[in-house]
């Protein structure tokens, strides 16, 4: 069984997903750690973003 987690915006969207997943990275002044981060909690982790339409973030957690 697992727990799936689904974050949806319409916001600007990523233009560069993989640079976005860099840890340390950050687009204006944060750590850089929140998107990495996430996937290193999770077991499954899938982001799909498009320019100007938005991005999906899917996560799922396997539970014992």
């Amino acid at each position: 069984m697992a727990c799936a987690f689904v974050a949806r915006d319409q916001g600007p969207g990523i233009a560069d997903v993989a640079q976005a997943m860099q840890y340390g990275y950050s687009s204006r002044r944060g750590l850089g750690v929140g998107l990495p981060g996430a996937k290193l909690l999770m077991d499954e982790f899938d982001i799909v973003s498009k320019v100007g339409v938005g991005t999906t973030i899917t996560m799922k957690k396997w539970l014992d």
